[in-house]
């Protein structure tokens, strides 16, 4: 049976020129169910490239066979280019206190990063069974200070982690980051039955795991939500005009929107700028000035070649 009306779907898996995608038209009676598609000859793919977790429309479906055709592209809200990801809605940063230490200048910039991709951003803790409770309710004041109420996880009290599924079953689509042996894999074993992803134990020598996920694919979570299964990979290049890096910090913000400040300049960088009234006794202004040099050596080294 093959019907020629057109719906919409979501790009669940990418692999050659096939597409694995799931209807998402809610009046429809087969919404939910997984068509495997190829692209309509006429969409360019030097123009229109099909990414997981873009929105297509489809149609002459094949119910028996369950297959169909993309005939186009909806607009992305944001693209992920390293794994390449579409229409991400939250990004949970994951770090582990111990077995890789926690890095602060290290989450910092995976926080930034993030935050460029102006989605909602959240951090997670693991492995909290090692340290003891003192340690934990320190790092939780001290991440509230930079403006993210930090979510632990601890393998002895599984509440923890049912909250955490919770509020992920709420977000229309999620993906986690964060460098190598802090749980991430593990993570997403326990949260998508059935995965079974390979786990690699953390380098005696370097401190840090080895990345084992290959494949990018979508996994629904509940009718609205999904989260990302993604290959390893390493926090990319924060490309940002060096003017709205200080957007990016919780902390400037709440100074800006919340009390009020306001410097003399409206490109004030925040460093030694003349009429600058900026409070910049919070933490991570440290962390600021390390990233404002940061860009400029890039923007400098990419101008050189």
């Amino acid at each position: 049976m093959k019907t020629n009306c057109k719906n919409l779907a979501l790009v669940t898996k990418k692999f050659n020129d096939f597409f694995l995608v799931d209807l998402k038209n809610e009046e429809s009676s087969h919404n939910g169910k997984r068509f495997l598609c190829k692209v309509k000859k006429s969409i360019s793919y030097k123009d229109q490239v099909i990414y997981v977790g873009d929105e297509v429309f489809i149609d002459n479906i094949d119910l028996k066979n369950k297959r169909a055709v993309i005939k186009s592209l909806q607009k992305r809200k944001n693209l992920l280019i390293r794994p390449s990801v579409a229409n991400i809605s939250n990004i949970y940063i994951i770090f582990s206190v111990e077995e890789p230490k926690l890095n602060l200048s290290q989450v910092n910039r995976f926080l930034i990063s993030a935050e460029s991709m102006g989605v909602e951003v959240s951090l997670v803790l693991t492995k909290c069974d090692l340290i003891p409770e003192k340690r934990r309710l320190f790092l939780l004041e001290k991440f509230r200070k930079w403006g993210y109420q930090a979510i632990t996880l601890n393998l002895e009290k599984p509440d923890y982690f049912q909250n955490l599924l919770t509020e992920l079953k709420q977000k229309r689509c999620s993906i986690f980051m964060g460098p190598s042996g802090v749980g991430k894999t593990t993570l997403l074993n326990t949260i998508i039955p059935g995965l079974k992803n390979n786990t690699s134990p953390v380098s005696n020598k370097i401190k840090r795991g080895k990345n084992t996920t290959r494949n990018v694919e979508l996994f629904s979570l509940s009718n609205k939500s999904y989260i990302v299964d993604t290959p390893g990979f390493n926090m990319q290049t924060l490309k940002v005009d060096i003017r709205l890096l200080s957007n990016l910090y919780k902390e400037i913000n709440k100074q800006i929107i919340d009390q009020g400040i306001s410097c003399k300049f409206r490109n004030c960088l925040h460093l030694s700028d003349e009429g600058c009234n900026l409070d910049k006794s919070f933490e991570r202004y440290s962390f600021y000035k390390e990233m404002i040099d940061s860009i400029k050596s890039y923007y400098s080294q990419n101008q050189e070649d």
